[in-house]
């Protein structure tokens, strides 16, 4: 038996994720990818995220679990990928600075 009686609708873990500054763009997810050379099958299997999902959320087409954008967004950054929050500049990507 689940803790709770009902189910959490899946914005409700996206505000969460906003909250802790896990979110990431479709853009950003793209752009990511394309910095550290991985494609969207090297990202599924680094991940267990299905392709076709990441393939489906990278062109705007559907709104993955929170749970599931904080999956790529983790392996990303541990390929070296950080990311720039929304600060007025706009969301981006870079590569982390190796010291």
């Amino acid at each position: 038996m689940s803790r709770f009686p009902f189910v959490v609708p899946h914005y409700w873990c996206n505000a969460a994720l906003k909250v802790q500054g896990k979110i990431m763009t479709p853009e950003q997810c793209r752009a990511a990818r394309a910095m550290v050379a991985m494609s969207q099958g090297d990202l599924a299997s680094a991940t267990g995220v299905a392709k076709r999902t990441i393939a489906g959320f990278e062109m705007g087409q559907s709104s993955p679990y929170a749970r599931t954008i904080a999956a790529l967004r983790d392996a990303l950054e541990s390929a070296g990928v950080e990311f720039i929050a929304e600060n007025g500049g706009g969301a981006g990507v870079r590569l982390r600075k190796n010291t």
